[in-house]
C-alpha cells in the first residue's frame, strides 16, 4: 500500500469515528430524561421564553432534521448557538475557542510532567531489576494507577496548598497555580509510562549491541542513555501520544476540583444546564483532538515502518 492510500485510509477511519461519536452524543443527549428548557431557563418560564429557546436550540424540529441541523453547524464551524445567547459569543466555537487554550495547556503540562517524572524511575527500576528499588518503584507506579482521579486531585490539593501553602490553590493564575492541577492530570500517565519503560529498557538492556558497547569500555552512563534509552523510547512515546485524549478526559475532573476554566469545566456545567449545543460542540472536539493525535501516531509509525502500511 502507498503512502498516500495509507493516509487516505487513515483519514476516512478518523472521519467515520467522529461521525459515530456526534451520533451518539446527539441520541444520549436527547435520551435523558428532563426538559432542558427548564434548565436553562432557571426556573419558572414563560410559553413566549419556551418557544424562543426551543427555537434556538432546534427544539421545535424533529429529531432527524435537529441532526441534520447539528451536522451543518459542524461543517460551518460554528457549532450551533448558545441559548440563551449570551452577548459577544453567540456561537458555541466562540465559547470553547476562549476556554480550550487552557485545558490544551493543562493537557501538555500534566503530559511534561509525566516524562519527566516516568523516565528516570523506569530507568532505574530496569538497571535495579530485582533489587528493593525495583520492588518500590514498582509499588508506586501500581498505587497511583489505582488511586482515583477525584481523590488523588483533593489530596494534593491539601497537601500542598492547605496545609504546607508551598503552591497556589484553585481560582489562582500564573505558573505556579498550574503545577497541582498537572502534577494531578500526570501521574497516572507517569506511572503507566515508568512501567513501559522498565519494561522496554530491561529488553534493550539484553541486546547484543548494548554488550557490545560495554565491552568496548564505554561508560555505563552513555551505554544506558545513548544505546539503551533511545532505543527504549519508541514504545514509550507511541503510548504517551495515544494516552494524550486521556489527559484531556481527566481535565474534566481536575478543572472543577481546581476551578479552572477549560473545556472540561464548560462541559460539566453545559451538562447540568442540558445546553445541548455546548454538550455536543465540547464532546465533538475533545473527540476530533483524540482521533487526531491518535492518527499522528498510526501515521508516523505507518511511514517509519512499511510493514504497518501493508498490514
Amino acid at each position: 500500500m502507498s503512502i498516500g492510500s495509507f493516509i487516505l485510509r487513515r483519514l476516512g477511519s478518523g472521519a467515520l469515528a467522529i461521525l459515530g461519536v456526534s451520533i451518539l452524543v446527539f441520541a444520549f443527549l436527547h435520551l435523558v430524561p428532563g426538559d432542558p428548557v427548564d434548565h436553562l431557563a432557571g426556573g419558572e418560564v414563560t410559553p413566549e421564553q419556551r418557544k424562543k429557546i426551543e427555537k434556538c436550540m432546534g427544539l421545535d424540529q424533529p429529531l432527524p432534521v435537529q441532526f441534520v441541523t447539528f451536522l451543518g453547524h459542524v461543517v460551518d464551524g460554528s457549532l450551533g448557538h448558545q441559548c440563551p445567547d449570551p452577548k459577544g459569543k453567540p456561537t458555541v466555537a466562540a465559547r470553547i475557542t476562549e476556554v480550550l487554550p487552557y485545558t490544551i495547556e493543562l493537557a501538555f503540562a500534566g503530559m511534561l510532567i509525566a516524562i519527566v517524572l516516568a523516565l528516570p524511575l523506569g530507568v532505574i527500576a530496569a538497571v535495579r531489576r530485582g533489587t528493593w528499588v525495583d520492588t518500590l518503584a514498582t509499588a508506586t507506579a501500581l498505587s497511583v494507577i489505582g488511586l482515583p482521579m477525584m481523590l488523588l486531585a483533593p489530596v494534593l490539593l491539601f497537601v500542598f496548598f492547605i496545609w504546607l501553602g508551598w503552591l497556589p490553590g484553585p481560582t489562582e493564575t500564573g505558573l505556579a497555580a498550574l503545577i497541582l492541577p498537572a502534577t494531578a492530570v500526570g501521574l497516572h500517565l507517569m506511572a503507566m509510562l515508568s512501567r513501559m519503560t522498565r519494561s522496554s529498557m530491561v529488553d534493550v538492556l539484553g541486546e547484543d549491541y548494548v554488550r557490545t558497547a560495554r565491552a568496548k569500555g564505554l561508560p555505563e552512563s552513555r551505554v544506558l542513555l545513548v544505546h539503551g534509552l533511545r532505543n527504549a523510547l519508541l514504545p514509550v512515546i507511541t503510548i504517551a501520544g495515544l494516552q494524550f485524549g486521556s489527559l484531556l478526559s481527566g481535565a474534566i475532573i481536575i478543572e472543577k476540583v481546581f476551578a479552572r476554566p477549560g473545556l472540561g469545566l464548560t462541559l460539566l456545567e453545559a451538562i447540568s444546564e442540558r445546553n445541548y449545543p455546548v454538550v455536543q460542540g465540547c464532546v465533538l472536539v475533545i473527540a476530533v483532538i483524540y482521533v487526531l493525535v491518535n492518527m499522528g501516531v498510526d501515521l508516523a509509525y505507518g511511514l517509519a515502518d512499511p510493514r504497518i502500511r501493508r498490514g
